[in-house]
């Protein structure tokens, strides 16, 4: 075998079984298989009235008052899932957010460390001019490492 020939089949080895150790630890880091078709775009509730276990778990559930003084402070709280999201080292919520309407109202980052659970109450204050129809529409965001982006909506009237 000359040098040449030699160095190929090293080379050739040497990558395969580079493949073959990353897929070994991928599958024994993240055994849990993903959806890819849960990252296309912006995964909502289908059905109120017949939500899947996925969409109990990930849609964010928001809690606020009916209505709303302009101009005055009122608290929302935002919660993965009715049932909540458990957080660990493989599967996790990376953020939750806040909007009102297209504006973004805030935003917590978390951290795939510790249990956690996935519930943030903002303070938010609505101005008159913000609401000129008398409503608002609330729109809650949260993104699973697994499952993908998900978004929730409330409407409040703004007096």
């Amino acid at each position: 075998m000359d040098r040449r020939t030699f160095l190929k089949a090293t080379a050739i080895g040497s990558i395969a079984t580079g493949i073959g150790s990353t897929l070994a630890a991928a599958e024994r880091y993240f055994p849990t298989k993903v959806d890819q078709s849960l990252f296309e775009g912006t995964n909502r509730v289908k059905d109120p009235a017949k939500k899947t276990p996925l969409e109990k778990s990930h849609a964010p559930a928001i809690s606020a008052p009916a209505s709303v003084k302009a101009g005055e402070p009122f608290t929302v709280e935002v919660s993965v899932g009715e049932k909540l999201h458990v957080m660990g080292p493989a599967h996790w919520i990376e953020y939750i957010a806040l909007a009102i309407g297209n504006e973004p109202a805030g935003r917590i980052d978390l951290q795939p460390k510790g249990f956690l659970s996935p519930r943030v109450t903002f303070t938010v204050v609505i101005p008159k001019e913000a609401a000129p129809a008398g409503k608002v529409t609330l729109v809650a965001s949260q993104h699973c490492n697994l499952h993908g982006t998900w978004e929730s909506s409330l409407d409040i009237s703004v007096v």
